[in-house]
This record gives C-alpha cells, structure tokens and sequence, in this order.
C-alpha cells in the first residue's frame, strides 16, 4: 500500500519551475505548425490513460501540469505511488483526460514519456526500497546525478515516489570531491579544507575514495561523509568497520559496481548508504498508452484488447 508520507510529495515542485519545464518540451515536441491539430480540431473529446504493464505510477505532477497548460483537465483512477497490477487483465483505466481534441493530442507524447519513465524509475526504485526492508537494514539506498539532461526533476521526484533517497540533486546542493577533484587540488586534505572554507558549516562534504587510506585522511581532514568507491563487498565491510571505529560521526557511503541483484552484499552495520546509477539510467519504463474515445471510434474499447 503506498505510504501515507509522500502524499505531500507534489509541494517539492516549483509551480512557475515545472511550468517553464513543461513549456520547453511543448516547445520541442511543436515548434511550429502542429499539422495533426488541423486535422482533428477543437471539438471537446475524452481520452483515457491506459496502464498495460505492472509497476508503481508516478509522475502525476507532470503530467497534470502538460495538461493543464494546454487548457485540459485530468482525473485520476490510481494514485500516485500505487502498484498497477496489469498482469491479469490486458490494461487498467488509469486516468481520463478532457479537452480540445488538438490539445489533447499536443500534450499525448510529452505527457506519455513523463509517466513511463517516472513509473519505471519508481518500480525499480520500490523493489529496492522492498529489499531494505526485508534485510532490517538500518541505511538508505540512493541515486545518483546520473540522471537525462533536462529530465532531471522528473527522474529525481520519481526516485522519492519509489521510497530511495535522491542523493544531492545538483553541484549546488552538497560538496562532493571526487578523484578529479583530488588530483587537481594536490591532495585529499587540500580538497577538503578550501572547499570547507567556500562552504562553512551549512554544507556537507562528501570525499570519493578508492582505498582505507584515502578514507582514513578524508575523514581526518573534516569531511562528513566518506564513499567508498568501487570495493568489493569483502573489502568494503572491513574498511567500513575500521573508520567508524576511529570516526564513529563519519557517514559511509557504499557506490560502484552494484546492482539490483548484489544490492544486499553491500548493506553491513558500518555501511549507512548504497548509492547506484541503474535507477535512473537502466530502468525499463512502464507500458502506457492514451486513447481517445471518439462517438465513431474507441467507445468500446475497455472491451478490446491493447493494441
């Protein structure tokens, strides 16, 4: 059953932020003429929103808001954050769509790649949230800033919908040094305290590290949080276990190399955090489809079967 806490998930959005997002991919998708419009026109119309494969629906606010920019409501069968079962029937009524026949149309394939990839992000995103829970694992897995140029917002929202944490949405949002970084400033320590200074106390800082050493002066230099990049998970546990030892405050963070089949390899009492790139750049996106329910078309087609 989907959580009661996320419910309030939508208020993350910039209302004028996700109206210029929505406004571009209009933009992109119609530049000029929409020659489609033309052919169909004005006259008022039903759509429905069908689901034709299992998973949790997210991404609710986007699509209502591509919709309401062109001037047509939407009302919604399932709620966001919900599990779809569309294994046992061919497709499940999900949401219905009124407005201008052109305007419907205009907004069919933004709206459409909003849903699958926030659903698919979110599916993957609960089975993982699933297994936290079913190892009694005290930490919390995350994404990554490996997210689609532009799309970032959607992909971001999507990974809370699903129950993981987003990890920094941006540069701006917590300093992290990696091994670029590193190799540019001289060395860990160096890193650590100009980008300490930059920053003060309101920020945290995330070192990437390769080895106990590296970790061990991160750590020593002030950092608050250590990742733990590219180990194995019988390499990882024991560094893990000997920097909370000497840095009891230190954050853990486990990253590279992980999947949704080892996940669990990774989770450990010294390991507070798995962050992972899959979520948002090896999900599969969810099966929708929009149909419009025209008086000489598709009012029978709850009774079909999906194209």
């Amino acid at each position: 059953m989907y959580n009661e806490i996320f419910k309030d998930l939508p208020c993350l959005i910039h209302p004028g932020n996700l109206k210029t997002l929505v406004q571009r991919w209009l933009e992109e998708d119609t530049p000029n003429f929409d020659y489609g419009g033309l052919v169909v026109g004005e006259k008022e119309e039903k759509a429905i929103l069908l689901c034709k494969s299992p998973g949790v629906l997210a991404g609710i606010p986007f699509f209502d808001a591509v919709f309401s920019e062109l001037g047509c409501s939407v009302t919604w069968c399932v709620s966001e954050g919900n599990f779809i079962s569309a294994v046992s029937q061919p497709y499940v009524q999900t949401a219905v769509v009124m407005g201008k026949a052109r305007n419907i149309l205009l907004g069919e394939r933004v709206a459409l790649n909003c849903i699958t990839r926030a659903s698919g992000i979110a599916t993957i995103a609960r089975r993982l949230t699933e297994k936290v829970q079913k190892e009694g694992w005290h930490g919390e897995i995350a994404g990554t800033r490996k997210t689609t140029p532009g799309f970032r917002m959607v992909e971001k929202y999507a990974l809370l919908v699903g129950g993981i944490s987003q990890h920094r949405y941006d540069l701006s949002s917590m300093v992290m040094l990696k091994d670029n970084h590193i190799w540019s400033a001289g060395n860990i320590t160096q890193a650590v305290h100009k980008a300490r200074k930059a920053c003060g106390f309101s920020m945290k800082i995330e070192v990437e590290c390769q080895t106990i050493e590296e970790a061990l002066e991160a750590a020593s230099a002030g950092c608050d949080i250590v990742m733990l990049d590219n180990m194995k998970p019988q390499e990882l546990h024991p560094a893990a276990r000997q920097l909370k030892s000497e840095f009891a405050q230190i954050v853990v963070e486990a990253s590279g190399g992980v999947t949704e089949e080892n996940v669990t390899e990774y989770m450990g009492p010294h390991v507070d955090v798995i962050s992972l790139s899959l979520v948002t750049q090896g999900y599969q996106c969810l099966d929708f489809s929009l149909k419009v329910l025209g008086a000489n078309s598709r009012s029978s087609i709850l009774h079909a079967q999906p194209e």
